[in-house]
């Protein structure tokens, strides 16, 4: 299936999004559920106008579950501040290249893969200059799945 994301924009987070980690994204997502993947890219392929799907991942850093429950969220970070493993993570304050698909299921690994790349020739060609993280991030809105995509720009 051929993916047709919202055209990029320029995205100015002013707070970071809070997530607690957790060990994998589970095979289905709810319209309960918020969850953020970041992975690192191939230094070589994050900076290409024609990188190679293949080598364009190079490694999961983290998965996150968001909660609304903001005692759960304060407890670990008192946890955390303990030398406790760390147990939380956020998409951080910043300055992002953005694109996001709303749809009836959420977006495969190969479907959000292929946006990425989209998103990063897009972003090129209008000479952003782009960090080597990817951010995806998974939730339901407005009666639909939604995919997010973050890249910083640096």
């Amino acid at each position: 299936m051929k993916i047709t994301p919202m055209p990029i924009m320029h995205l100015d987070l002013r707070q970071p999004v809070n997530y607690f980690k957790i060990e994998s994204l589970p095979s289905l997502i709810s319209e309960n559920d918020e969850f953020l993947l970041c992975y690192e890219l191939n230094p070589a392929q994050s900076v290409s106008i024609e990188p190679e799907r293949g080598l364009f991942l190079n490694k999961l850093l983290y998965t996150g579950k968001k909660t609304e429950d903001a005692s759960l969220f304060q407890n670990a970070v008192s946890i955390e501040v303990l030398d406790k493993p760390q147990m939380t993570t956020k998409l951080p304050a910043g300055q992002y290249v953005f694109v996001q698909y709303r749809n009836d299921n959420p977006l495969t690994q190969d479907e959000w893969l292929d946006m990425a790349i989209e998103q990063q020739k897009d972003g090129l060609w209008e000479r952003n200059k782009l960090g080597n993280t990817l951010y995806i991030r998974f939730l339901f809105e407005d009666g639909k799945f939604v995919t997010q995509l973050f890249r910083v720009k640096v």
